[in-house]
């Protein structure tokens, strides 16, 4: 069996499973685009911590880490299982190659997880494993970690990191269908172009080198997960864009 690609997944606003769209039917199609692993390991950008921790949990519950959003939201729940075992090898993986893992036996499903997922196996029949990110470490720290879990490949888990490929909250527009500012627009190409010509210094330094890289990315946690998926599948491409919420880009990226 060839090896999993890992991927790189823009989840956008909580609602995402709520509204309809190409993104909606993007994820939706995912296990035809890629093939159906026997797991996931799901990398957030809404669980941070200070190191490398792992869910250990075997049956994760749903988290409502939002608010403000309809009530119909807060009644989706997303049934996959964990896997206490995989959870153990990325642990052993992670020691291994230096980053002291910790594990955590009560993590859920956080939005960045769930809201994706459920569009793409929405009776939860795939295993998941959160794995956090680490905020105060560097782009390179990333794609090291996902350089360290890049084994996982060849046994059948899909690597899946869920961020943002652009994420400016001060610029939320309420209407779902906004036109993107030029701003955003600029970054998402500059970064469709580094990844495709596998810019690797180029990416790692894009706070440097990226047009508006501040501005799309105030903080750096939206973006930190494409490194795990950049450090473990190497080549990429794009394999989904566009905008929601006016300045909020649903860019995904296959990598390897």
């Amino acid at each position: 069996m060839s090896p999993l690609p890992s991927l790189f997944i823009s989840h956008g606003a909580p609602d995402l499973p709520l509204r309809t769209g190409p993104t909606q039917d993007f994820l939706r199609s995912l296990f035809h685009v890629v093939p159906k692993p026997r797991a996931i390991l799901a990398v957030s950008a809404h669980w941070l911590t200070a190191s490398p921790t792992v869910s250990t949990a075997a049956q994760p519950q749903t988290i409502y880490d939002f608010g403000g959003f309809s009530r119909q939201l807060y009644e989706l729940t997303y049934p996959a299982p964990g896997s206490p075992a995989l959870a153990e090898r990325v642990a052993a993986m992670l020691d291994g190659a230096g980053f002291e893992a910790r594990r955590n036996s009560d993590r859920g499903f956080d939005h960045g997880v769930w809201t994706p997922l459920i569009l793409a196996d929405p009776e939860g029949a795939i295993p998941v494993v959160p794995l956090s990110l680490q905020p105060h470490e560097t782009t390179l720290h990333h794609y090291q970690l996902g350089k360290a879990l890049a084994p996982l490949r060849d046994e059948g888990v899909l690597i899946v990191a869920s961020g943002a490929a652009t994420h400016n909250l001060g610029y939320f527009d309420g209407r779902y269908s906004a036109a993107p500012p030029d701003w955003a627009v600029t970054f998402d190409d500059w970064l469709a172009k580094a990844i495709l010509n596998r810019d690797i210094t180029a990416l790692l330094d894009y706070r440097q080198r990226a047009p508006y890289a501040a501005q799309n990315h105030p903080t750096e946690e939206h973006l930190l997960p494409l490194f795990v998926a950049l450090g473990a599948g190497g080549s990429g491409q794009q394999i989904h864009s566009g905008f929601t919420y006016g300045a909020f880009s649903m860019a995904a990226y296959r990598f390897g």
